[in-house]
């Protein structure tokens, strides 16, 4: 099983397992074309370890499921009235199966009801929905947003790194999710998230999202970050290139190797720099492998 050194909010840095999720998933119980247990079988076959069970306005009975090894989360999307008549897609994650708010009227009562039972709330895919950065702020206990879905590339609005950078340098300290929002076969394994849970069980997974002990990717993987004495330090899978992003840097962000040579990409896989370099305010991290994959790191606070 993976692992990653994690080090977040000043602790020590531990070895963590890395968990592949898929936290975005729509079966026969709404608008999918397979059912539960092929979705089991596909993902497992693939080589994720969680899966949420996220089906329009209905919560699954995922105790009743062969997770195959897998832990399965129930979860719901909700889609209350939100702003300028467009409606809000709440992505809840760690819900009861006996959920029963799945029609909420307004978009801040959505969230309230997944918090208020113990789950996490995402705004999904703000871009393919038309929400402005300033109207997804308004939404009080949000845990953060897609960065990037899948299923949203056929309309080329799958990314949300505009969104989620408005968000970051209004101080909201917002996570970010890479999902399938599977429906169909063409947005299988098109973006995931990784856990770094302290172990596969359903409380650490629970805890480690709330705690943003996450990133998301459609590739490229972190095997390292912590930061220590003033210094980040990353180590991940070979990429083209990495970038810090953050409000106050020149041009938004700093790369953080000499990325070409004579005209060429040279692959890097890992950076150490110090802080008192990089902009202040919440930073984070986007790597980019030889085949255009991004990873993102969650917000590292540099104040």
């Amino acid at each position: 099983m993976r692992k990653i050194v994690w080090q977040k909010n000043g602790g020590a840095a531990e070895e963590r397992l890395v968990l592949k999720a898929n936290l975005h998933t729509h079966t026969t119980n709404s608008d999918g074309i397979f059912t539960p247990a092929q979705i089991i079988d596909m993902y497992k076959d693939a080589g994720y370890d969680v899966i949420n069970f996220s089906d329009h306005r209905k919560v699954n009975k995922v105790s009743e499921y062969d997770g195959r090894g897998m832990t399965l989360i129930s979860g719901v999307e909700l889609h209350p009235m939100g702003p300028r008549g467009i409606n809000w897609h709440i992505l809840a994650i760690g819900v009861p199966e006996n959920f029963a708010n799945t029609n909420p009227e307004t978009g801040q009562e959505a969230v309230d009801s997944v918090v208020n039972v113990g789950g996490i709330a995402f705004c999904a895919h703000p871009y393919w929905c038309g929400l402005l950065p300033s109207e997804v702020m308004q939404l009080k206990n949000i845990a953060g947003i897609e960065v990037f879905n899948s299923s949203c590339r056929y309309i080329g609005k799958e990314l949300n790194m505009y969104a989620w950078d408005i968000c970051l340098d209004a101080g909201r300290e917002y996570t970010a999710l890479a999902v399938d929002d599977i429906h169909n076969i063409r947005d299988f394994c098109g973006g995931w998230t990784m856990i770094c849970a302290k172990s596969n069980s359903y409380e650490d997974i629970i805890a480690a999202l709330k705690n943003g002990d996450f990133y998301a990717t459609q590739g490229p993987e972190f095997t390292k970050l912590v930061v220590n004495n003033g210094v980040l330090e990353a180590e991940f899978t070979s990429c083209q290139y990495a970038v810090i992003s953050g409000r106050k840097a020149k041009g938004r962000a700093i790369w953080v190797n000499e990325f070409v040579k004579d005209g060429e990409f040279e692959e890097t896989t890992g950076f150490k720099i110090d802080l008192n370099e990089c902009p202040k305010g919440l930073l984070r991290i986007q790597l980019c492998d030889s085949q255009g994959r991004y990873c993102w790191s969650n917000p590292i606070c540099n104040e």
